[in-house]
This record gives C-alpha cells, sequence and structure tokens, in this order.
C-alpha cells in the first residue's frame, strides 16, 4: 500500500503513520522485488487465485497498489515499475480528479487524460469512493452513494468495468455488522474484490472484498521491506484489532446525543 512517491518531508510524524515514500527507496523496493524472484498481479487476479481457499500460482507474488491517484503516480513510481515490468493499481478519490489539475491533501492528482494514458499502459484502476470520508461514519445511503457513484464516474471515464473498492482510513475491522453490510453493498454495486487497510498479507479463505495489506513509506529499508513481504508484520494485525475493538467500545459507551440533551 503506497501512497504519494515525492520528496516530501514527513518530519515530526511518526513512521507508522507516514504514506509519502522517496522516488529512490521506491527503486530499491521494486528492485528488491525484482532480485527475489517476484511477480506482480492485479488484486482481481489476487482475488480470482484466493477463491475458494485455493493458493497463489506462486508464492512471490505480490500486488502493488496506490492511494489517492497523485500526480507523482506518473511522475516518479510508473516509469519505476515499467523498468522492471511491474504491474500496481491506483485507486481514485473520483472528487478529486478532473479534466484539469486538481489537488487533494495538498498534493496534485492525475487528470483523466493521464490516467487514461496510463490505463493503456497496463496499469489498472479502482475505486476509492468519491469524496474519501471515513465511511463507518457515515448513514447507509452515504455510503451506498460514495461507493456507486465513484464506480460509474471511472466507468465512465475509462471505458472499462471497476471491480476494485479500496476502503478509506482505519478500517473498523471491529464492527462485523458495517463490514457485513458494505460487504453486500459493494457486491451490489458490481464489485468483485476490494483492499483495506488492516495491516497483513493475504490467505486463502480471506474475504476477497477487504483484502488486507501492508503499508509501506519511506521508512522501510530492505531489511524491513523484505520482513514485511514474508509475513513478519502480520502480527501487528492482532493489536491494531484489539485497539479498534477498544475504540468501538468506547464509543458505544458514551450516552447518546438524546440522552445528553434530557
Amino acid at each position: 500500500m503506497y501512497h504519494s512517491i515525492s520528496d516530501s518531508s514527513e518530519e515530526g510524524k511518526h513512521p507508522y503513520y507516514r504514506t509519502v515514500t522517496s522516488p529512490r527507496v521506491f527503486a530499491e523496493h521494486m528492485e528488491y522485488l525484482h532480485e527475489n524472484g517476484y511477480a506482480t498481479v492485479t488484486p482481481s487476479q489476487a482475488a480470482g487465485q484466493l477463491a475458494d481457499g485455493g493458493a497463489l500460482a506462486s508464492p512471490k507474488v505480490a500486488v502493488i497498489t496506490f492511494d489517492d491517484a497523485f500526480a507523482d503516480f506518473r511522475s516518479e513510481a510508473f516509469p519505476i515499475l515499467q523498468q522492471y515490468g511491474f504491474t500496481a493499481t491506483v485507486y481514485i478519490p473520483t472528487a478529486f480528479v478532473n479534466e484539469t489539475r486538481a489537488s487533494f491533501k495538498a498534493k496534485p492528482c492525475m487528470t483523466w487524460v493521464e490516467i487514461r494514458e496510463l490505463q493503456s499502459s497496463g496499469i489498472s484502476f479502482g475505486s476509492h469512493t468519491v469524496n474519501h470520508p471515513q465511511l463507518h461514519e457515515l448513514e447507509e445511503r452515504a455510503v451506498k452513494n460514495e461507493v456507486e457513484v465513484s464506480k460509474q464516474v471511472i466507468e465512465q471515464k475509462l471505458g472499462l468495468p471497476v471491480e476494485s473498492f479500496a476502503y478509506p482510513f482505519a478500517f473498523p475491522d471491529a464492527d462485523s455488522k458495517f463490514k457485513k453490510s458494505l460487504h453486500e453493498i459493494l457486491s451490489r454495486a458490481g464489485y468483485r474484490n476490494g483492499v483495506c487497510t488492516s495491516i497483513g498479507t493475504v490467505r486463502p479463505g480471506d474475504d476477497p472484498f477487504f483484502m488486507r495489506r501492508l503499508p509501506i513509506n519511506g521508512c522501510d529499508d530492505a531489511v524491513l521491506f523484505g520482513a514485511k513481504l514474508s509475513g513478519a508484520y502480520d502480527w501487528l494485525a492482532r493489536p491494531q484489532y484489539f485497539s479498534k475493538l477498544a475504540t468501538k467500545w468506547k464509543e458505544s459507551a458514551k450516552p447518546s446525543r438524546a440522552a445528553r440533551q434530557n
């Protein structure tokens, strides 16, 4: 899971929460994948291979994803991906991508012209909602709108079905009711798979709509990058889950607005 490929500074931000990877470090990551015999596939290909408890065709398969459709994907990441013959999937928050340059989080995003050029060169695209909200905080009707409209816009602009969805912000693992509802919304909207921000590698039997990812940023040297790929980082999924569960309990313990008013 990458976001921005640039030399932007994230000084003062804890390494766990950083989302910027320098072009130099990104090139080192891609070189590591190449030298260690990794192949890249799309989320749809990975989900298909893992369906019904199946296994990936090779143990060294990576799905490279980029959230937010920043312009530096095209200028910095894509040439490096091309160098190694790797594919990648970019998830688009459609409110921030236009025919002319727009920005998200103070960073310029790609235009539809640039995205179509990348699509013709083998890059795949998925939905990252319309406005990049925390879906867990929205009413069901608003969730449907974010999921359905973003898919429709991308399909209209690119002329191909959109099968994959990326959940923005922290994924509410601990809320099984919400996960079931979102799964049904995504399925009815025509999605076939998706990714989230829960930490870990994907295994047979995992829900194809909420495939876990490994967060990557400029702090990942070759040793840490390799450890993440090998599954050594997966243990963080458990404390991450219990942290979300504690937050859920804390929120549920708060009195409702009506109760506070009374």
